[in-house]
């Protein structure tokens, strides 16, 4: 009888764990930002990971290995319009981001590839590689934060964690 019980109430755990979302099982809460840029819709998915203490960029996020940019699922990105990143057509579609970090500069990577985990990069699928300009914060930044700015020139993305800040300039065709 002490058996059937205690197995009983594993079945009952278990099969309470496996109900849980993906949202519910993740440890970076999730989030989409919607921007609209010289008539553009762009949105830009990802997770949002916490420092928690830890050293971030050179560290957790280390220097010359690509990094998903963010937590969990790939980071994506939908626009609806042509954009131009420096030389770089990106037609209007969906992609993955993810970034180079380096001591001496960053590179924004859009992938063709979507709906992967974020781990799972392939460099055949590589849309292009940006240079990003990189400067620091004014005081450290916990929990990374994905940004896509109107400006003079057209729009920005930014990613911005730790004590760095990272961006790349865009324009809309």
């Amino acid at each position: 009888m002490r058996f059937v019980s205690c197995s009983a109430i594993l079945l009952t755990v278990l099969m309470g764990a496996s109900s849980l979302t993906a949202q519910e099982k993740r440890a970076s809460p999730h989030e989409t930002v919607n921007a609209t840029v010289d008539g553009a819709k762009i949105s830009v998915t990802y997770g949002r990971p916490y420092a928690k203490g830890r050293k971030i960029v050179g560290g957790l996020v280390p220097y010359g290995q690509v990094w998903r940019t963010g937590a969990d699922e790939a980071t994506t990105l939908v626009t609806d319009k042509d954009l131009m990143f420096g030389g770089t057509h990106v037609a209007a579609g969906t992609y993955t981001l993810y970034t180079l970090p380096g001591e001496n500069g960053w590179q924004l990577i859009i992938n063709k590839q979507t709906k992967q985990w974020g781990t799972e990069y392939s460099q055949g699928q590589d849309l292009a590689r940006i240079p990003m300009k990189v400067t620091k914060t004014g005081s450290p930044v916990e929990q990374f934060t994905i940004a896509v700015n109107d400006t003079a020139a057209g729009g920005e993305l930014k990613l911005t964690w730790e004590n760095s800040e990272v961006t790349a300039p865009f324009t809309v065709m």
